[in-house]
């Protein structure tokens, strides 16, 4: 399981275009989005840093 903190999501924008990004990274993963606590879970056989790119990208980086 991969859990990302991603400080700068805030709404059910962002929430949808980081579940979209994970999906491009990985189709077939599941994705829990808390949009709360700004935290999206991944279960996906994907590098963890491949999601990190790819969300950083979309303008949502994790924290560190």
């Amino acid at each position: 399981m991969i859990e990302l903190n991603l400080p700068d999501m805030s709404c059910g924008h962002c929430a949808s275009t980081v579940m979209k990004t994970c999906k491009l990274v990985d189709p077939v993963a599941k994705i829990e989005v808390d949009l709360h606590s700004r935290l999206v879970k991944i279960e996906s056989a994907e590098d963890r840093q491949d999601f990190a790119d790819a969300l950083g990208e979309a303008g949502y980086p994790p924290a560190q």
